[in-house]
């Protein structure tokens, strides 16, 4: 995996997103297990509607993981991910299918890194987990 071109990324510039496949239950399940975040609103359907909630939900630091996956993939081999932070702004639900965006939001020459913005929408312009991360490069 090479990763983008930092000599030509420019501010304002916006990366082919990461479109994840629908949220499937047992993907919760494996994610409860290595996450240690066994909380039931994650993978029962009756706790969940207990305590609210229209059914389960994905884990927030799922989505997370997949902005990670996205940043990492930009970075590729030509860098790193420097820096990572999201808020978490909607819940996800099994059936989700999800959109990764980044855009680029500051370029530093000196230090060789890209500050991006970060998101991910199950709908356009609904984003549901938003952050910021910087690229470094080699």
């Amino acid at each position: 995996m090479t990763g983008i071109d930092w000599i030509r990324a420019e501010v304002g510039q916006e990366f082919k997103p990461l479109v994840k496949p629908a949220i499937e239950k047992v993907q919760l399940v494996k994610y409860a297990g290595a996450s240690g975040d066994f909380n039931l609103i994650h993978t029962d359907v009756e706790t969940a509607k207990s305590v609210g909630l229209p059914g389960t939900i994905a884990h927030g630091m799922l989505s997370m993981g997949f902005l990670g996956q996205l940043c990492g993939q930009l970075a590729g081999t030509n860098g790193f991910v420097n820096r990572l932070m999201v808020r978490f702004a909607g819940m996800v639900f099994p059936e989700d299918i999800l959109t990764c965006r980044a855009k680029v939001t500051n370029k530093d020459e000196e230090e060789r890194t890209l500050d991006l913005e970060i998101y991910v929408e199950r709908e356009p312009g609904k984003a549901l987990t938003t952050g910021e991360a910087t690229l470094k490069f080699y």
